[in-house]
This record gives C-alpha cells, sequence and structure tokens, in this order.
C-alpha cells in the first residue's frame, strides 16, 4: 500500500489485521460508533467496546474473513474488514478513531478491502450504512457503491408467533442443500459457507410449508440474514424469533407488505439503514432480510 501524508507529516499507512489488534480496534470501533450515533440521536450499534472487541477478534482469527487496519504515528487509528465466505464479499465494519477524521483514513481502509475482493475476483461488493450519515454515503458513492435498497433496522418481540401453515424449526446440515438452491433463485448466489457456520453455532432457522423448505435465517440478528420464497414464510420466521441479536433485524422498507406486518406485529424502526452494492447485483426475486455486511 502507498503511505498517504497528513497534513502534520505522518503517514498513514495500511496493514493486515493481527487478532492482537483487536482489543484497540474495538474501542475505537464503539467510539467512532456511539459518537457519530449521538451526534444524530440515535443509540450505538454496539452495548459496548468489549463487544465490538468480540466481533472484531472473531473477524480478525476466523477463516473467510480479511481484516486490515489504518496506523498513524504507530498507532491504530482505524479498521475495516471484508466477509470473503461467498461469490459476493461483504465491507465492514469500518471505523475510524473521531480524533483521526479528515486524513483520508477511510479511503484507505476502503480501497485495500476493495483492492483484495478485486484481486480475489469477487463477483461484486455490498455493504450497509447508516442513513443519517451523510459522509459515509458519500465516500461509498464516490468508490462506485450504489443505493440498492433503503433498510429499517427494527426491534421487539413479536406479538404473533407463529403463522398459519409454515413450520419452523432449527436448522440441520441435511437441510444446506435445499436452503443454498433457494438462496440462488432468490440472490443469485449463495451463502453457503455462512449457513454452515450459523447451524453449527445453532442460531439457524428454517421454514417448511407444504412439506418443503421455504425459507431460512442464519440469524434473525443485526449481522445475520434470511432468505424466502415469500414473506408468508418470512413472517414465520419472524414471529418465531424470542429477541432479535444486537439493534435488530434489517428490514427492506419498499417492501410494503412486510414493513406493515413487522409494525402490526410490535416492532419498532430503531433507526434507517442503506444497502449498497459495487459489481454483480442481482434484484432480488423473493423475500429477505439482510445482514448488517449485506
Amino acid at each position: 500500500m502507498v503511505p498517504k501524508r497528513s497534513a502534520a507529516g505522518e503517514k498513514v499507512t495500511i496493514r493486515r489485521a493481527r487478532p492482537k489488534d483487536a482489543q484497540a480496534c474495538g474501542k475505537i470501533c464503539y467510539g467512532a460508533f456511539s459518537t457519530i450515533n449521538a451526534a444524530h440521536g440515535f443509540p450505538c450499534d454496539f452495548p459496548s467496546a468489549e463487544a465490538t472487541t468480540e466481533v472484531l477478534a472473531m473477524m480478525f482469527s476466523t477463516p473467510g474473513f480479511y481484516g486490515v487496519v489504518a496506523e498513524r504515528g504507530g498507532r491504530i487509528v482505524g479498521s475495516n474488514c471484508l466477509d470473503e465466505r461467498a461469490t459476493i464479499a461483504g465491507i465492514g465494519p469500518v471505523t475510524v478513531d473521531p480524533a483521526a477524521q479528515n486524513l483520508g483514513v477511510g479511503r484507505k481502509l476502503m480501497d485495500a478491502v476493495m483492492d483484495r475482493a478485486k484481486e480475489r475476483g469477487a463477483a461484486g461488493m455490498r455493504l450497509v450504512q447508516a442513513a443519517f450519515h451523510n459522509r459515509s454515503l458519500s465516500l461509498y458513492a464516490n468508490l462506485g457503491f450504489d443505493v440498492r435498497e433503503s433498510l429499517s433496522c427494527m426491534q421487539g418481540r413479536p406479538q404473533k408467533r407463529s403463522v398459519s401453515g409454515c413450520k419452523v424449526r432449527a436448522a440441520q446440515p441435511a437441510d444446506l442443500d435445499a436452503c443454498n438452491a433457494l438462496a440462488r433463485r432468490v440472490h443469485g448466489f449463495d451463502r453457503g459457507a455462512d449457513l454452515v457456520q450459523a447451524t453449527e453455532q445453532g442460531t439457524a432457522k428454517v421454514v417448511e410449508r407444504a412439506g418443503r423448505i421455504t425459507g431460512y435465517a442464519s440469524h434473525l440478528a443485526f449481522f445475520g440474514h434470511a432468505t424466502a420464497e415469500t414473506n408468508l414464510d418470512l413472517q414465520a420466521l419472524i414471529a418465531s424469533a424470542e429477541y432479535f441479536g444486537g439493534p435488530g433485524i434489517l428490514v427492506p422498507s419498499r417492501n410494503s407488505a412486510l414493513f406493515r406486518w413487522c409494525l402490526g406485529n410490535g416492532l419498532r424502526v430503531t433507526q434507517p439503514m442503506t444497502l449498497m452494492s459495487a459489481g454483480l447485483y442481482n434484484e432480488p426475486s423473493g423475500a429477505w432480510l439482510p445482514s448488517v455486511m449485506f
């Protein structure tokens, strides 16, 4: 990477993240999110610096993720990650120390993971950004990302706990082929590696209707995604959840029927978000929830 010289004469350099970087990066990540969210009147996406440290420690050490950190004057000032487990690469969280703004750190962190994705032949890249954060929206647009979906982050405990004709159960390894085939029909690609890990961790669910799998969720949470044939199947998955992990699930706002069903079923909007993509993008042909990665 070519270093970028700051106005103060110090270079901003990018290197591969190491597991031991997670503590410093976790503090920066929490500080960055809490600062920008508070400035716009929204709660932080993470409950504590310990939570962000745990998330980044996983990303920095798990196969299928590529992490980078930015350093200035020998000190870490930001980080970014790339989810490489599918044909489409997911980006984030990208965070910069509030004390290191206006040095081009965010752009360099984005350039690093975008270069990595291109080198590895990713068909496309996606990310989710806070819709109130004009600065990040402008950065991603300038880097070639297009706005694809307005999302509503929703939280709450569903009042209706089941949907007639739909059976929701824990996903099993034998369900993977059917789930991946469904994802390919809806999105044009599958997220099989993600789903394998979610199944092993016990967070994945499937919905059956008329004796066959018609939807699945890797996790009904901020970092989980769901794919289904119809809104009915997705409603069954959502209704089955005791709670939604993190800030909540991400509901495409223009899916008016699903959005209104969620509102009528006791969920509330906590913040607006935006799905953006660069490269290959197929308009989904079913019902779906993205994760905060994509």
